[in-house]
């Protein structure tokens, strides 16, 4: 549930009151300004706000929309309206640019707990254990970024978009880098083999790449609803932890052959990114303002074709390895 406040000229006040009408609001005049109060439901924000940015006229300097998250409300109308509603709907953008702001610069907890991860991964890798991989998977933050990436994009705000990109470089660049050192130091200690585990991400199948692109758009969507990080962050890192960890296993032990799941780590990357774009345009999450939502797209569409050309690329190269 969400209240909004909006506050405008008292001329405007019928042309606000009729945007909430069936919905519980009230309405007052203070001096030269109309103060007008109601609660939505969730799914219900998005259309209002975009209702209220054509009727009030922000040149009036008092003019104000407010949007906050109530701790308690209790009222038979809103409660019937709840009950009138049933299905939940997308969260608001503004939501979505919250929950996203922490991945748009590096930070060194989830840094560390993606080298955690990666190293869990390792050593399910090297034992062969199935359940210590998926472990791993449900330990690693690798998806917050991708979604930063999309949603940051989504709005056009290139640049929080490009850190995002930057954050997740540095959590795989140190999960390769754990990978590496570890591998290292356990091979003078034991016999490093290929188990079925590390086989499997020995090859590089462009059918990956369309995997990756429906992983990344069903985990957009399913944040998009409200489904918790950590089940939608497992499809994430299913597609990048174990592959990234068996590339890094493969510079010290098995170095003549790398390049496949080099290759298969950035086709994932990629294909992550290509359908976590597409499930924004689908759900048209972007700015509210036209010619902000022209300048988005625009974005969008140079980035898709580029890793759409990087994609091809890589694709390109499995097939000779």
């Amino acid at each position: 549930m969400k209240k909004i406040v909006v506050t405008t000229k008292k001329e405007d006040m019928d042309k606000v009151t009729k945007i909430f009408e069936n919905r519980f609001f009230t309405s007052e005049i203070k001096g030269e300004c109309a103060v007008i109060t109601s609660y939505i439901p969730d799914n219900e924000l998005d259309e209002i706000i975009k209702k209220l940015d054509d009727v009030v006229d922000f040149r009036f300097k008092d003019s104000l929309i407010e949007v906050s998250s109530p701790f308690f409300v209790k009222s038979s109308v809103l409660e019937r309206i709840e009950k009138r509603e049933g299905i939940k709907g997308k969260l608001p953008v503004e939501k979505l640019l919250e929950s996203v702001k922490i991945y748009t610069s590096v930070d060194f907890g989830k840094v560390t707990l993606a080298g955690i991860a990666g190293f869990i991964a390792m050593m399910g890798l090297f034992m062969n254990n199935v359940a210590l991989v998926i472990g791993a998977m449900l330990l690693s933050p690798i998806l917050g970024p991708i979604y930063a990436f999309a949603i940051n994009l989504a709005v056009g705000d290139a640049k929080d978009s490009m850190k995002s990109i930057l954050n997740l470089l540095v959590m795989i660049l140190f999960v390769i880098a754990i990978s590496v050192i570890s591998t290292f130091i356990l091979s003078g200690v034991m016999d490093i083999r290929k188990t079925p585990e590390i086989i499997t991400r020995l090859s590089a199948n462009p059918v990956y790449v369309l995997i990756a692109v429906l992983l990344g758009f069903a985990s957009i969507l399913a944040l998009s609803k409200g489904v918790s990080e950590s089940i939608a962050g497992v499809a994430i890192a299913v597609a990048i932890l174990p592959p990234a960890v068996v590339f890094g296993i493969c510079i010290v032990a098995f170095p003549w052959n790398f390049t496949a799941p080099l290759v298969l780590t950035l086709d994932n990357i990629i294909g992550l990114m290509i359908g976590s774009l597409l499930s924004v345009l689908v759900l048209d999450i972007g700015p509210r303002k036209y010619y902000e939502k022209n300048v988005a797209k625009k974005f969008i569409r140079r980035v898709f074709y580029v890793l759409v050309l990087l994609i091809a690329i890589l694709t390109a190269i499995s097939l000779y390895i």
